[in-house]
């Protein structure tokens, strides 16, 4: 590999050739602040934060985008560059929102990192600010474009990432802001809730939309039986978005922590998630055995199956038609379980706990309702749950660990590494190939699919035949894939799509920031969660057994059908 020389603060470092002047300060271990600097994003060098001085310059360089160069010197801690510096933050400050204690991003926002850093105790430039109506129109997401800072994050992670592009840059001076097509509202364009763009946003100026205090309005409602549902990501992020290492599994204290909080019952989306691969693996088999539109594509993720709806509804077809787990949960809880305990469908609050925000539109989509009632009442991320645990006075550290309840509680390892991008494939892989052979699986593990690549391939031999599978994830990965099941290219059987990168553990709805270690340690735990499951195929849950012997009759049965499966809807792509 080629290398290159330069002197930064005095010292020597040497770095790859190609790297930034910003990659070669970290190198040698110096911190240089940054706004509109991501690590997984195109540079842009906008905010002006992460100017240098470079000897022989006739201005100062923004070290993001400016290319180091062999015998280069920079200086990084100048009174020049201090200064500048301040003066490019305090001008953003000027025109923000002094609402840091109400704010939901206050202690983990990097503009108030930045001004304490910095040593801005004090903004010199004052003036007129800018005051524009807040986006609370998406069922997912609201936008503040009041405290906007101009960053394009945003943009560059809706756009470069996921491929949808509902957001851009509008106006020009001072008018600029960042918007929807024609400054449209978020609701109205093809934007598809997945909320990578509040992952990557420094402010506060794009956050979930909020379902607290619904939820705290129900579980003070002695009229309603409240249940909960947990996600199989968030057993391995709940505790990060409380100060634990990234990766931390708090399962036991997770469940501990609802019952404190006044849940009724304590289930696992896990459940459901063994379900869905009994309809979704039968599905699969159904399609290659009496014709059906191939390559099967997953249907567990609301945000990818919004995209699909938006920018390839010629392919629905190839969409399966099972609902996601969240929403077998709830049709299930509906009707199912609360008929077993006496309950009204409409007496039943069905809360669910997801690391996604697109979860938010999907329960709100007026087919999810297979008791005439929602399914799902209301979806909370990670990061809400946190503030509630934190509002209740649980001391999440020092719970004892408590198992979910029965029957909708228990699970498999097979349903808990749906958390990950691949572990939907594996799990169906597991119990696909039991259906079909006959045969109990030697290794369960299907590492072919595991993993952060965007686009990863296998192939399975299903006595006999050769299955050709494919798992994506992140949206503009999944392009990639649809243009050539578009064009006939395809070789593939079964496609797993997810929205966000890494899968759920990497959804909008988890603890911020995010970077790919932490996506890594989230994943790790997913699976050694899963090699301690005494169950871990979905076909040997015995409580779903038990859910087709008394209710559902069968896979693809018609009761199956009415509760378990849906349609979709072909949207505009604008």
């Amino acid at each position: 590999m080629d290398t290159i020389t330069l002197t930064i603060d005095g010292r020597q470092v040497r770095v790859a050739k190609g790297s930034t002047v910003l990659e070669a300060a970290r190198v040698a271990g110096i911190n240089i602040p940054t706004l509109c600097y991501h690590p997984e994003l195109r540079p842009e060098g906008a905010c002006r934060l992460c100017v240098v001085e470079i000897k022989g310059g006739k201005s100062l360089a923004a070290a993001c985008v400016m290319p180091a160069a062999n015998g280069m010197e920079v200086y990084t801690n100048t009174p020049f560059v201090r200064e500048a510096r301040r003066t490019a933050l305090e001008l953003m400050l000027a025109n923000h929102p002094f609402e840091c204690l109400t704010c939901e991003r206050s202690g983990n926002c990097e503009l108030q990192t930045l001004a304490h850093d910095l040593g801005v105790r004090e903004v010199h430039y004052t003036g007129e600010k800018r005051s524009v109506p807040i986006d609370d129109s998406s069922p997912s997401l609201v936008r503040d474009p009041n405290k906007c800072i101009l960053c394009g994050r945003c943009i560059r992670m809706c756009g470069e990432v996921q491929g949808v592009h509902a957001l851009g840059y509008i106006n020009r001076g001072w008018d600029t802001l960042v918007e929807p097509l024609f400054g449209q509202k978020l609701a109205d364009v093809a934007c598809v809730n997945c909320g990578q763009c509040s992952t990557v946003c420094p402010t506060g100026a794009i956050t979930e939309k909020s379902y607290v205090d619904d939820v705290w309005e129900a579980l003070g409602d002695p009229n309603k039986f409240v249940v909960v549902q947990t996600a199989p990501a968030t057993r391995v992020s709940v505790g990060e978005a409380l100060g634990m290492p990234p990766g931390a599994i708090v399962t036991g204290q997770m469940v501990a922590a609802l019952r404190r909080l006044g849940f009724d019952k304590v289930f696992d989306t896990d459940f459901a998630a063994d379900l869905t691969i009994m309809e979704e693996g039968h599905e699969l088999l159904d399609r290659l055995k009496n014709g059906g539109a191939l390559p099967l594509l997953t249907s567990c993720s609301p945000g990818w199956v919004k995209f699909c709806e938006h920018f390839y509804p010629d392919l629905l077809p190839n969409v399966s038609t099972c609902k996601s787990p969240q929403q077998m949960f709830g049709a299930v809880a509906k009707t199912y379980y609360a008929d077993k305990i006496g309950v009204k469908p409409e007496d039943m609050y069905v809360v669910s706990i997801m690391p996604c925000t697109a979860k938010k539109y999907e329960a709100q989509r007026p087919e999810m309702t297979a008791s005439g009632v929602a399914d799902v009442d209301a979806v909370l991320t990670v990061r809400e749950l946190a503030r509630m645990f934190k509002e209740a006075g649980i001391n999440f550290e020092c719970l004892p660990e408590e198992d979910y309840d029965d029957p909708l509680g228990i699970s498999t390892g097979a349903a808990v590494i749906f958390g990950a991008s691949g572990g939907v494939m594996e799990a169906a892989l597991r119990t696909v190939y039991e259906v079909v052979t006959g045969k109990t699986l030697d290794a369960l593990d299907f590492k072919e699919v595991r993993g952060l690549t965007g686009i990863k391939e296998a192939e399975v031999d299903l006595a006999g035949t050769k299955v050709k599978i494919a798992v994506s994830n992140s949206l503009a990965n999944a392009r990639q894939i649809l243009d050539k099941i578009r064009s006939g290219e395809a070789p593939w059987h079964f496609v797993e799509i997810m929205a966000c990168p890494g899968g759920c553990i990497g959804g909008g709805g988890q603890p911020i920031p995010v970077d790919r270690e932490k996506r890594e340690a989230r994943i790790k735990a997913i699976y050694d969660a899963d090699k301690v499951m005494p169950i871990r195929k979905s076909h040997e849950n015995p409580a779903v057994q038990t859910l087709y012997k008394e209710f559902l009759g069968e896979p693809l049965s018609h009761k199956s059908h009415e509760l378990l499966h849906t349609h979709y809807t072909k949207r505009s792509a604008f």
